[in-house]
């Protein structure tokens, strides 16, 4: 039967069997050329039918009843690892079929699947297949009102050219082109669909512009006064044949110049031409990019009669907030908000707008805990990491980014993307996360074998405890280490941590955690060797990178950070190296001396060990490098580089230089779970049960959090009246808490004073209000 579903081989995710062919159209030229659609003509019965479409592509699609769009999603059906599984959606027909006949037009364009992926110098054209095509039924009930097959027609869109990268020209003076040509059915193994793993990409609320203005060249430049992923929408009124030529920026150089070089090869451009009916509204259908201004050329006798700009995400609706007595840091989240929408947009993308757009593991396995903090990301980073498991090499590296091109394209990319520490250990930090904010056990099983090859890759890096990296892409064992570790002033630059300890650091990180994901699996045996091994590394880590006086090797940010976040710290030591840590900060001048993978430790490190004075000092320096250094240079988004732009204004280079890459916005996890103090806890994983211990910064001010857990809200604050700390917390049913008594001074909890000699205390659901002096807080 037509309606039967099934279950993926490979991936456990429904399917279903189908009765239609994959057609392409005959019209099509090829990538980068005039898109296509196939269409075809199906009755609906009398008689109360609720027919439904079940519906997918190679590349992208969007469908139409009757001249009417089917459904809002964007993009579909998004983006996997096409070899492996390509998403299909259903929809109602319900309010867009008519008893009798009807029409079906399917729009097709290049997407993600034959456009351009990759940079300019290394770029890959048809990554997945050279052909567009699209398979569909119409159903009702068990009954086929209509399949693709190889008597559907085709024809060539208005839309004259597409790519993720490129853009979208449009021509309205072939709109109602008639049906051309015929189809090809291809050979596809429709075992390969499955139902669509996540939320669909939807547009967002519309900004209007906030400022107007007009170049040298006649162009008007909008500033939408928010940097976000998506596109322009824009009404034009004006004669048949004026164009109408769009390009995008993130950010304005001297004299409000429009400046996009750092979208390289981008060229992230709509072009429309008008059929001159009177007022003409679009939208690109098949494209997106990053951007905050928007330059607007007209070619002909045309007026701009209104423009918007559209933010496009898979997760449109923020789950969680936090607020304090800064409003500096306050735009700091709202920032964290805005480039994770943009850049979660069927993968965690590192960015929107430049020849890139790629889902590094790195990234991603940085900033999942603050992910899901903002935002509902379970099914999200799920879909996420079977496309990262797909991509695993057969050694067990785990791949850069993913979806993974170079796989597919060695010619291209020789050597091999993939097998970086703190990049490849995604696939244990992120299932964790998952589990922690979830309590989704079943994400850890699909993983742990895949965590363990990983594992096994990283031991045989140099066959032992410590890693050796190589120092050149693409070759075995090659780490991107603290990637963007800042060095201060060139002249006497502050010391940064080797390759080799960043990779170590990570190897036992990753070890440490899947031995105790084994335990929670019961997977007994494998916890014991891999306990054992964690031991090995641990040793070998104090006897390669600690002096006997108790310094790191190093002496840099990232290696205490990471060593006293994960407990690598001898005892003997440990009194030295936190004085060696704490005289780092200072001589820096308590500005950030870490990168990519040191600075979501470095804050959590500072308050682990009691130093809220230095995390305080850094969190809020507004010199470069700094947090709120980009928030009062404008930002509306997370920069990739702490030096994005100059105190000047000066652009630094724009060759590889974002303004919406959310990696360092995983300090917004510091804020939640160590600020307002709400941890989540593996002893009662998915908010069965969290852990209140708040780290009291007091040029905070007051501190505020809130966050939608499947229990209900949760919500935290905290403010400061004579000396004392007032902290207030509310438990939906269902969740329960424990305070740690750390030592706090004059403890209160609803008005009663805490006499217990227990290590922590039990809080169940409800209201509590904690109180305890500043000084022992």
């Amino acid at each position: 039967m037509n309606m039967a579903t099934s279950v993926h081989a490979d991936t456990g995710l429904t399917g279903r069997t189908w009765q239609a062919d994959m057609i392409a159209p005959d019209v099509d030229a090829g990538r980068g050329t005039q898109q296509c659609f196939v269409t075809a003509s199906f009755v609906v019965p009398e008689g109360g039918a609720r027919p439904a479409l079940f519906i997918s592509a190679l590349g992208l699609y969007r469908a139409f009843i009757n001249g009417r769009r089917v459904g809002q999603d964007l993009l579909t059906p998004g983006w996997t690892c096409y070899d492996n599984r390509i998403a299909y959606q259903c929809y109602d027909l319900s309010d867009l079929v008519v008893e009798g006949d009807n029409r079906i037009e399917i729009w097709l364009g290049d997407g993600w699947y034959r456009s351009q992926v990759m940079w300019e110098h290394q770029k890959i054209l048809n990554c997945w297949g050279d052909r567009i095509a699209a398979i569909a039924e119409v159903v009702d009930g068990d009954a086929v009102l209509l399949k693709t097959d190889d008597r559907w027609k085709s024809g060539l869109l208005p839309v004259t050219a597409s790519g993720i990268y490129y853009g979208e020209d449009y021509d309205a003076r072939l709109e109602h082109a008639a049906e051309t040509g015929a189809v090809e059915v291809l050979p596809f193994d429709t075992e390969k669909l499955v139902a669509h793993e996540t939320f669909p990409v939807r547009a967002l609320e519309s900004n209007a512009p906030v400022e107007k203005w007009q170049d040298s060249e006649g162009r008007f430049i909008y500033d939408f006064g928010q940097n976000a992923g998506g596109y322009v929408r824009f009404t034009v009124s004006g004669e048949r044949g004026a164009s109408v030529y769009i390009d995008h920026a993130e950010v304005l150089g001297p004299h409000k110049a429009f400046d996009n070089r750092n979208y390289r090869s981008a060229r992230a451009a709509t072009h429309y031409i008008l059929k001159g009916e009177g007022e003409e509204t679009y939208a690109p259908v098949f494209s997106f990019t990053g951007f905050r201004y928007a330059r607007i050329a007209v070619d002909g006798k045309a007026e701009i009669v209104a423009v918007e700009q559209v933010p496009i995400s898979s997760i449109a609706d923020v789950k969680g907030g936090f607020e304090c007595g800064e409003p500096a840091v306050n735009r700091l989240v709202l920032n964290t908000v805005w480039s994770q929408r943009a850049n979660f947009i069927e993968v965690p993308t590192d960015c929107p707008q430049r020849d890139e757009r790629l889902g590094w593991t790195g990234d991603a396995q940085v900033f999942a805990g603050t992910a899901c903090w903002l935002g509902d990301c379970q099914t999200f980073l799920q879909k996420y990491l079977r496309d990262v498991m797909h991509d695993q090499r057969e050694n067990g590296a785990v791949p850069h980014f993913s979806p993974d091109p170079t796989r597919l394209h060695r010619d291209i990319f020789p050597g091999d993307w993939a097998g970086s520490t703190g990049w490849g250990d995604a696939i244990v930090m992120i299932p964790w996360q998952l589990y922690l904010h979830y309590g989704d056990r079943s994400v850890l099983e699909a993983c742990f074998p895949a965590m363990q090859r990983w594992l096994d890759y990283l031991w045989s890096i140099s066959d032992g405890p410590i890693i050796h990296p190589h120092s050149v892409w693409g070759e075995t064992g090659f780490t991107f280490g603290d990637w963007l570790q800042p060095v201060g002033d060139n002249r006497k630059p502050r010391p940064t941590i080797a390759d080799d300890c960043a990779a170590t650091l990570y190897h036992f990180i990753s070890t440490q955690l899947t031995a105790r994901i084994a335990g929670i699996l019961g997977e007994d045996e494998v916890e014991k060797g891999l306990s054992a091994r964690c031991e090995e590394i641990r040793a070998a880590f104090v006897h390669e990178y600690f002096s006997p006086a108790g310094r790191l090797a190093h002496n840099d940010q990232t290696s205490y950070a990471l060593a006293f976040l994960y407990d690598l710290v001898p005892e003997e030591h440990f009194d030295a190296a936190k004085a060696y840590f704490r005289r780092v900060i200072e001589d820096a001048g308590y500005l950030i001396g870490t990168g990519f993978i040191g600075t979501p430790a470095l804050l959590p490190a500072l308050t682990k060990l009691g130093m809220n004075d230095l995390a305080e000092k850094v969190f809020l320096n507004r010199e470069v490098p700094g947090w709120l250094y980009q928030v009062e240079q404008g930002a509306t988004t997370i920069w990739e580089r702490w030096d994005a732009i100059g105190p000047d204004g000066t652009i630094y280079d724009p060759d590889m230089n974002s303004y919406n890459h959310y990696a360092y916005g995983a300090v917004c996890q510091w804020l939640f779970e160590d600020v307002a103090g709400v941890h989540p806890s593996a002893d009662g994983p998915g908010f069965s049960q969290v852990r209140l211990d708040p780290a009291i910064l007091p040029a905070l001010g007051q501190v505020k959090m809130w966050h939608d857990t499947r229990a209900g809200r949760l919500s935290a604050n905290w403010r400061i009246s004579g000396g004392r700390v007032i902290y207030t917390v509310m438990l939906p049913e269902g969740i329960r808490a424990v305070l740690p008594v750390g030592g706090r001074k004059k403890l209160e909890i609803n008005g009663k004073p805490c006499l217990t000699e227990q290590e922590e205390i039990a809080l169940n659901s409800g209201r509590h209000e904690i109180g305890f002096d500043l000084s022992g807080g």
